[in-house]
C-alpha cells in the first residue's frame, strides 16, 4: 500500500500529536505513505504543536494557508501535493479512526479489480457519537441531499474516504465541494461505495462551525451542484 493522508486542520492544537500517533500505528505495515497536514490559517496553537512534530515523525508534510479559506480548500491543497496516487482523508478532531485506512484502501484495490470505474470509497458512519440535534440535522440533510443529487451515500459528511489522486484532480472545484464528492464523482463518470466506519466522541476542542451555517450554504450548493449534473455530458466515442 502506498497512501497519501491529508488531514485538513482549523485550530485543532489538541487534538494533533495523538491522532498523528494514531495513523503512524495504523500504517505499519503500509509499504510507503505520508501524512500531510494542511493548516488552514489556524489561530491557535496549531502551526506550533505541528513544527514540533515534524521533528520527530518523518513521514509528516505541513502545508500552512496564510489565512482561512476553508476544508474544502485544504483538501485541495493537499491532495494536490500528495506524492501518492492514492490519497485518504481524515478530519482533524480526531473522531475518524485512522484504523480504517487500511481496510478502506483494500476495498477500493480489489473493487477496482471487478470494477475499474471505482474512484472512492467513502466511510460511513452509521452508528455517530453525536448530540441528538447534530444526528436529526446529519439525518435530514443526507435526505435531502441525496433525494436532490441522487449520490446514493448515506453520509458525505464524513471525513474518511479514500480515492484515486488523479480522478480528484479533474472535479470541478468550489469552496464547500468535500460534502458533495459522491455526487461529483457521478456526474464526472465515475463510481462510489460506502464503508461502514467508526466513529468516536470528540476529546478536545468543538466544532468550528453550526448547524445553521451549514444549512444555508448548503441549499446555494446543492442548487449548484444540481446545475453541474444537468450540464454534465459524457460522451461515449470510439476510434
Amino acid at each position: 500500500m502506498k497512501i497519501s493522508i491529508v488531514v485538513p486542520v482549523y485550530n485543532e492544537a489538541d487534538n494533533i500529536v495523538s491522532l498523528i500517533e494514531e495513523i503512524v500505528t495504523a500504517m505499519n505495515q503500509a509499504e510507503a505513505y505520508e501524512i500531510i497536514y494542511v493548516d488552514d490559517g489556524s489561530n491557535d496553537g496549531t502551526a506550533t504543536v505541528l513544527r514540533q512534530t515534524q521533528q520527530h515523525i518523518k513521514v509528516l508534510r505541513v502545508i500552512r494557508h496564510q489565512q482561512s479559506c476553508g476544508q474544502s480548500a485544504a483538501i485541495h491543497t493537499g491532495v494536490k501535493a500528495a506524492n501518492y496516487s492514492c490519497i485518504a482523508t481524515l478530519d482533524g478532531d480526531g473522531q475518524n479512526d485512522p484504523a480504517d485506512i487500511p481496510r478502506l484502501h483494500e476495498i477500493l484495490m480489489q473493487q477496482r479489480k471487478i470494477n475499474s470505474n471505482l474512484w472512492m470509497v467513502a466511510g460511513w458512519r452509521n452508528r455517530r457519537h453525536d448530540s441528538a440535534w447534530r444526528l436529526f440535522s446529519s439525518k435530514v440533510a443526507n435526505a435531502v441531499r441525496s433525494r436532490l443529487l441522487g449520490d446514493n451515500t448515506p453520509d458525505t459528511g464524513c471525513g474518511l474516504k479514500v480515492f484515486l489522486r488523479d480522478k480528484f484532480l479533474t472535479l470541478p472545484y468550489f469552496d464547500h465541494m468535500h460534502r458533495f464528492l459522491p455526487a461529483l464523482v457521478l456526474r464526472a463518470g465515475g463510481q462510489v461505495i460506502s464503508e461502514p466506519v467508526r466513529h468516536r466522541v470528540r476529546v478536545h476542542g468543538y466544532s468550528k462551525y453550526g448547524t445553521l451555517d451549514r444549512l444555508w450554504v448548503g441549499i446555494a450548493d446543492i442548487l449548484g451542484v444540481i446545475w453541474l449534473q444537468r450540464r454534465a455530458k459524457l460522451p461515449e466515442a470510439s476510434e
